[in-house]
């Protein structure tokens, strides 16, 4: 729970953001997104070069997921750790990181595979109708996207912002090629702070609706 000190530095920092970005071509709910990934990194490059994309349906689509009590799987602990825990709570929705389990280590190393593409791969059932959140690992989302193409799994929206020098960019384009709905960005940019940031201003978007 945020203290009132704290509400007012968060506030304050918001108003920064809107002041230094001035206009953008975001709608209000994904402004909403983008303004939380800034705040997170303090780099206003997220809504210039290395800009956030939206699939059309990505917002409503993981609205109505999240309302469902949804899984949330993600690539990396470092994501879980930025999650305000409480929303979870609150609508039902169980986080998956199994990338340290021993089956996918073990797995992991008798495909040739990074334990991040195996714990997507063995996740697939729990995805389904779920948001798969990717931060750290650009073989995961690949993974995922493969399995999509499959007809393994069908995901209500797959964040993938991975960030590093080798396929994030080429992971990230592919993922916009797609019909999943989806939150990316450009470029090599992205990481666990960002995916973080990306599923709490969901939460504050169905907050903010269930209050109307």
């Amino acid at each position: 729970m945020i203290t009132q000190k704290g509400q007012s530095i968060e506030d304050k920092s918001m108003e920064i953001i809107d002041s230094e970005i001035g206009s953008h071509p975001y709608s209000p709910d994904e402004w909403i997104i983008v303004k939380r990934i800034i705040h997170s990194t303090a780099d206003f490059d997220f809504a210039r070069q290395n800009k956030v994309v939206f699939h059309k349906d990505a917002i409503q689509s993981a609205i109505d997921a999240l309302q469902k009590g949804c899984n949330i799987i993600v690539d990396v602990n470092g994501v879980i750790g930025g999650f305000n825990k409480d929303n979870m709570k609150k609508f039902g929705n169980q986080v998956i990181c199994s990338i340290s389990d021993p089956q996918v280590v073990e797995e992991a190393k008798k495909l040739n595979k990074t334990r991040a593409q195996t714990s997507m791969r063995l996740a697939a059932k729990q995805m389904d109708h779920g948001i798969v959140v990717i931060g750290n690992a650009p073989t995961a989302l690949i993974e995922v996207i493969q399995m999509i193409k499959e007809g393994v799994t069908s995901p209500a929206l797959v964040i993938g912002i991975p960030v590093g020098f080798v396929c994030a960019v080429e992971s990230k384009d592919e993922l916009r090629t797609t019909d999943v709905p989806y939150i990316t960005n450009i470029g090599r940019k992205g990481g666990s702070p960002c995916a973080s940031a990306i599923v709490n201003a969901l939460y504050k978007i169905l907050a903010a609706r269930s209050k109307s």
